[in-house]
Formats: C-alpha cells, structure tokens, sequence
C-alpha cells in the first residue's frame, strides 16, 4: 500500500490516455512494444491493495483489479474518467472526497482517509484510503496515488496485529512460536520468566539447554503438529527447568497451533505456536486430594476385613496388605520383646519380627516370629530409634551404586531392593508394643512427610490389633 506509481498514460492493461492530452513521445532506448507498460500493469494488478491513480486534473489513470473485485467497475470504465462523481461515489459527497483525495498532492507524506464508496450494482463500502501526492521528472505533483481496502478487512488485519503485539507482550500464559527447526523464534515475558531465561536469550537455541527434563515429549509434540496439525485439545507435559535453585518439576498445560505462510499456493509449515500456563499447583493439589481419597478409602476397606478376622494377629497383617497398595514395596512388623515397653523404660530395645511381606512375588504378609528369637539390629538401626523415640523415623540409602544400596538394605535386615525406609512406632494405652516398617524401592521416591503422616494412621490400627492378641494371649493362659 506504499508502492509509489507514475501516472503516465502509457498503454495497458489497467491504464488509457486522458482527454485532451497528447500522446507523450516514446522513450529513444526503448521500444513502445519492450513490454514495460506490461510489467507495471502486471505489478498493479498483483496487488493485495485496490489502488487507483489520477493526473494533476483529476483524471483516473490507473485502476488495477482489486478495485474492480471490490467496486465491480472495471479499468476500461474507470480509466479516463474524472474524479469519482456519478459513478464511485454519490454526487453529494463528490467534492468533499475528491477534494480530500487532491489534497494529497500538495501535502507532505500520506494521508489516511476514510468515506463510502459506490458499487457498480449500486451498494456502498466503507474504505479506508491512503493516498500521495506522484511527482514529475521535475519534482513536481504530477497526480496522486490511493490505495484503499475495505473498513473491516483493514480492521480484521489491525486487531490481528494488535492480538499479536497483547500475546507477545501482556498475556497471562506462556507464548512461545517455535521455527521448523524446533528453535525458538519468538517467546514473550511469561515464557521467559517459566522458563527462567531472558526473551532474547533463549531465540534460536534448542529446547534441550532450556529444559532439564520433559524436551522428548515437547518435541514430539512439536513434530507432531508440524506433520499433523493441531492437537484437539490442550496437554499437560511435565517438564523440569533448571535455576539458580536447582531443578524444579513444573506440570504445563499446553496447546499447539501450525502456523502456514498464508502466501504460498500450498501450506507451508512457518514453525509452532506453543501456548503454555503453569498448573504445578493445581496439579499438585489435584495429585494430592486423589491420594488422599484412595488412601482413606484404603483405611475403610482394612477397617472392615480386619473385623471379619477372628485372630486379632491376623487382623494386624490385613491392615498391613491394604497399607502397601500404592505406598510402599515391603513391610515388615516387629515386636518388643515381652510385648511392650513403658515410656521412660531404660536398657536395649529388643525386637521379634512377627509379621512380613513375600521378598520376592508379591503376595499377602505372612505371621513369622514364633520362635521369638530378636532380629540382629545393630545400635542406631531406624527401627530401634523409632522405639526410643516413639515417632516416626526415615531414612535412605542416598545415591550410591546397586550393590552398596543393597548391602545398606541387607545390614539393616530388609529385602536387598530396599533403598528408602519408614519406620512408624506402634502404640496402644500408652505403651510402646513396636515398629512397622514401610519400604520402597529405586523405583519409588523417598518417603514424605505426608507419606509419614499415612504410616502412623495405619500403625494405629495395627497396634490395636497387636494389644487385642496380646490381651486374648494373657487370658488364655
């Protein structure tokens, strides 16, 4: 729409000789027939502009084919006619629009109108015009330019501008368009600051030095859309972003759009627009209520198996199974030895192990301990602090190779594949009757507080059933 245009009258498609004008003499070098006038009328009519041009008198002289799409009158009608009274606008309006247009010629730089047009079919449009003055060989207003589209397809275009200025600038979630290549090319300040880089800093380079974790899966995505399209609906990727404090897991819903040059005959891939918001709490939070729900109604259904048992022991080890689901790998159960211990009771703890898993296939805890020989605890074991302290202890192997972490497991007395213990007392009127002890294994995270918290719900329970046998015990004998 800034395309400057001479207003010679030269032959062509889209251009004619005003009246009264002599025919201007052809230039010495180059033919009348080289083709020229073919090339600009070619030029003008390529346009995505409707552009027209008039002399220094007023005279259309150029009128290309997107005029013609949007008026219906075409350049043998247009051209040669003066101003746009009686054809493109209504005889009332003639003066004002052409006397705004002619101004142009004398005023510097362009000027930006806006005034109804007719149709040939007689029906009005709302343009907006931009309009220049031409000049001559000597510098002076030889005529004037217009280009001019219509109102709403100008305005569609401007709020398309100014919705990708808002995302790239003030928007509340992440905008991130993502080359061919799977660079970065544009990413605004949300994404910047998620991805805890500047906006210039992270153009260009790969996904993989601004993610930790997660760049697998969002370059699936991304390649996904390239090849396919857009997803129909958003996807939560996990994801880990590396800063000052260390890696920190981040859950993203994301959405995906391909992007095509609207220029080409047929689409062709410009790169992704990826839209992120950070749901880490929501998602945690979310995490948290399903674990909690399936954790209580894991208590519930204990609850009532262990009321169908006749033995109280029994009842302990069905509290136990229940507990494992989802929680741990292993547990195990130990006793004090002479079946409690009073607070403030001094000497070494000692513990029967009464009850445990199967150390290899998965089944249900099995009743052991009839002998009542002590489990070989060294001083310090978790189990033993447990007891003296009547809480909750953790501990881990830490990172270290598979056969220390399973010489740790075995010298505390627990399955080889043991990498993360928690021990939680059992307590029943104000005694200490022992320890359960939930282990996980390198598959498995190390245990939280709130798993702790779960651990003493169910050790509740299995103390009770432990006093009950133990009482039950004392009456038969």
């Amino acid at each position: 729409m800034g395309v400057q245009v001479s207003a010679s009258r030269r032959s062509g498609a889209t251009d004619e000789l005003g009246p009264d004008e002599p025919e201007p003499e052809p230039e010495r070098d180059v033919p009348e027939d080289s083709g020229g006038s073919d090339l600009l009328a070619a030029l003008l009519d390529g346009m995505d502009a409707a552009l027209c041009a008039f002399d220094a008198d007023g005279f259309v002289t150029h009128w290309n084919r997107e005029a013609e799409r949007i008026l219906g009158w075409t350049a043998a009608e247009a051209v040669g006619r003066q101003g746009f009274a009686g054809w493109a606008v209504r005889e009332a309006d003639a003066d004002e629009v052409e006397g705004r247009l002619l101004s142009a010629m004398h005023a510097p730089g362009r000027q930006v109108h806006e005034f109804a047009l007719l149709t040939k079919d007689g029906g009005r449009v709302l343009v907006r015009t931009q309009s220049a003055a031409v000049r001559g060989p000597d510098g002076k207003p030889a005529g004037v330019y217009c280009a001019f589209s219509e109102v709403h397809a100008q305005i569609d275009l401007e709020r398309s501008i100014a919705l990708s200025e808002a995302l790239f600038d003030d928007a509340a979630w992440g905008v991130v368009v993502v080359d061919a290549d799977l660079r970065p090319a544009v990413v605004n300040a949300y994404a910047a600051r998620a991805l805890g880089i500047g906006r210039t800093s992270a153009l260009g380079r790969p996904l993989g030095e601004l993610l930790a974790l997660g760049v697998e899966d969002l370059e699936s995505a991304l390649t996904h859309v390239l090849a396919e399209g857009a997803p129909p609906a958003p996807a939560e990727m996990w994801v880990s972003v590396r800063t000052p404090e260390g890696e920190q897991r981040r859950c993203w819903r994301s959405g995906f759009l391909r992007m095509a040059s609207p220029l080409a005959e047929e689409p062709v891939p410009l790169g992704v627009g990826w839209l992120f918001l950070d749901v880490t709490e929501a998602k945690q939070a979310e995490q948290e209520a399903a674990m909690l729900r399936f954790r209580a109604n894991q208590l519930h259904r204990a609850a009532r198996a262990a009321a169908e048992c006749e033995d109280p022991a029994e009842a302990a080890t069905v509290h136990l199974d229940f507990a494992l689901a989802g929680f741990a790998d292993h547990a195990v159960i130990d006793r004090v030895v002479g079946g409690s211990r009073a607070d403030g009771e001094v000497g070494p703890v000692r513990l029967v192990r009464i009850a445990a898993t199967p150390s290899g296939t998965p089944g249900p805890s099995m009743l052991t301990g009839a002998a009542g020989l002590p489990v070989r605890y060294e001083e310090g074991h978790p189990a033993l602090q447990c007891v003296v302290r009547a809480g909750s202890v953790r501990a881990d192997a830490g990172s270290v190779p598979l056969d220390r972490a399973r010489a740790w497991a075995l010298d505390r007395q627990w399955p080889g594949d043991a990498v993360h213990a928690l021990c939680a007392v059992l307590r029943s009127r104000g005694r200490t009757l022992g320890v359960v002890t939930f282990l996980r294994g390198s598959g498995r995270s190390r245990f939280e507080r709130a798993d702790a918290t779960y651990a003493e719900d169910v050790a509740v329970r299995i103390a009770t059933a432990l006093d009950l046998a133990h009482l039950e015990k004392d009456r038969q004998q």
